[in-house]
C-alpha cells in the first residue's frame, strides 16, 4: 500500500505548502475566524524587506549598467514600481487574492505618504540649513536693512522691519476677512436658498483665485482709481481677498456638520433663529472655525505677489500701514533670493525660516486656545441656565 492510500480520507492533500495554507484558511474550522489585516508575521516582514532590497538591486543593475539611463528621480520612481510588482509576486505565493490586493494598496498608499513626508522634511531642513548663518546672529532679528547693504556681512542688518510688516498686514487682513468669511458661511449654511447656492458657487470659484489677480485688482482699485500710495494697508486688503474664500469655504463645511438636533433643541426652548446661531451653532463649531482661521492665515502670510504689486521692498522700519511701502517676510525672502550676492541669499533663507516658525507658532497657539475653550464648554451646566440663555 502506498503513502497516498494510507492517508486518512478526512485529511486534505496539499501539493505544496502554499496550497496547504490556502486550504487551511478555507477549512470549516477557520471559516468563521476573522482574518487579521493589521498584524504582520515574520514571513510578511521578510517578504517586505526582501522585496525592497531585491528591487533596489535589480533597478540599480538595469538603471546604471544595462540601460543608458541617469537621474535620481527616475531611479526612485523605477525602484518604487519594481518594488510594488515584486512585492505583489512574493505575496501571491503564500497569500490569497484579497490579501495580495490589500498589501499592494497598502504599499502604494504608504509609499506615497512617505514620499510626501520626505519632500516636506527635506524642504524644511534645507531651508533651515541654508538660513542658519543668518539667523544665528541676534542682529538678524533686532535690526533692519537701513544701515546695511547687500554685500555687508551677516553681522549687520536684519529682518525686523519685515517681521513687523508681516504681522501688521496679517492682522489687518484677518480683521477684514474673518468677519466677512464667517458671515458668508453663516448665510450659506443657515439661510441658503437659490441665492445661497450662487454665493457658494462664487466662493468655491474664488478658492482657486490666483493671488496675482487679487493684487492686480487692489492695484487698479486703490492705487489707480482712488489714487492711494503703495503702503501696507493696500497689501493687507489684497491679502484679505486671498484669505476670504478659504475662511468662508472652511467655515461653511464646519457649520454644516453641526448636529441638527442642537438647533432643534434651541428652537424648542423658545430661542430665535439668530439667537440659536449665535449661542449654539457658533460655539459648537468653534474648534473648526479656528482651523478655518488657521488655513486663511497660512494662505495670507505666505503670499508674495499681492504685496509685490501693491507695495514694494523697503529697507526701513515702518509701523504705519497707511504711509510708505511696507516690507514683509515673503517679499524680503523673494528679493533676497533674486539678488546676485551670497549674503542676500542667506538672509532670504533666514527670512523663510522665520516665516515657517511663525506659521507653526500660530497654529499651535490657536489649537491650544480652541481646545481649552472646548473643554470649558464641555462642563455640565444647569438646564435652567441653558434654557434662560437660549430664550433670552
Amino acid at each position: 500500500m502506498t503513502m497516498l492510500e494510507e492517508r486518512p480520507l478526512d485529511e486534505p492533500f496539499a501539493a505544496d505548502p502554499a496550497t496547504a495554507r490556502r486550504q487551511a484558511a478555507t477549512s470549516p474550522e477557520t471559516a468563521d475566524r476573522p482574518r487579521s489585516i493589521s498584524s504582520r508575521t515574520f514571513d510578511d516582514r521578510m517578504s517586505l524587506g526582501g522585496s525592497a532590497v531585491a528591487s533596489l538591486c535589480l533597478v540599480w543593475l538595469l538603471y546604471t549598467v544595462v540601460l543608458p539611463m541617469s537621474g535620481k528621480l527616475g531611479f526612485v520612481l523605477l525602484w518604487f514600481v519594481a518594488f510594488v510588482l515584486l512585492y505583489a509576486g512574493v505575496t501571491a505565493v503564500s497569500q490569497p487574492g484579497p490579501v495580495v490586493r490589500d498589501r499592494i494598496a497598502s504599499a502604494v498608499i504608504q509609499g506615497g505618504a512617505a514620499v510626501v513626508l520626505l519632500v516636506l522634511v527635506f524642504t524644511v531642513a534645507y531651508t533651515f540649513v541654508r538660513g542658519f548663518p543668518a539667523y544665528r546672529h541676534l542682529n538678524f532679528f533686532t535690526q533692519d536693512m537701513s544701515s546695511a547693504g547687500p554685500s555687508d556681512p551677516l553681522t549687520q542688518g536684519g529682518i525686523k522691519h519685515a517681521v513687523v510688516g508681516s504681522l501688521i498686514e496679517l492682522g489687518i487682513a484677518v480683521l477684514i476677512a474673518l468677519p466677512l468669511g464667517l458671515t458668508t458661511a453663516v448665510f450659506m449654511t443657515e439661510i441658503g436658498g437659490r441665492f445661497g447656492r450662487i454665493v457658494r458657487t462664487i466662493v468655491e470659484s474664488m478658492t482657486a483665485l490666483p493671488d496675482l489677480v487679487a493684487g492686480l485688482f487692489i492695484y487698479a482699485f486703490l492705487l489707480i482709481a482712488l489714487g492711494q500710495e503703495r503702503n501696507g494697508f493696500a497689501a493687507a486688503v489684497a491679502l484679505s481677498i486671498t484669505m476670504l474664500p478659504i475662511i468662508a469655504r472652511s467655515a461653511d463645511v464646519v457649520l454644516r456638520i453641526v448636529p441638527g438636533g442642537l438647533r432643534e433643541a434651541s428652537l424648542a426652548l423658545g430661542a430665535s433663529h439668530w439667537r440659536t446661531v449665535w449661542s449654539v451653532v457658533l460655539p459648537t463649531a468653534r474648534p473648526g472655525l479656528a482651523t478655518a482661521l488657521i488655513l486663511g492665515m497660512a494662505r495670507g502670510i505666505g503670499e508674495t505677489a499681492p504685496v509685490l504689486i501693491v507695495s514694494q521692498p523697503s529697507a526701513y522700519f515702518e509701523s504705519n500701514p497707511f504711509h510708505n511701502p511696507m516690507n514683509s517676510l515673503p517679499l524680503f525672502a523673494y528679493t533676497g533670493i533674486r539678488a546676485p550676492d551670497t549674503n542676500s541669499h542667506t538672509r532670504g533663507f533666514g527670512a523663510a525660516c522665520v516665516l515657517l516658525a511663525t506659521v507653526i507658532v500660530l497654529f499651535v497657539v490657536i489649537r491650544i486656545l480652541a481646545r481649552q475653550r472646548r473643554a470649558r464648554d464641555a462642563r455640565p451646566r444647569p438646564w435652567t441656565r441653558l434654557a434662560r440663555r437660549a430664550s433670552s
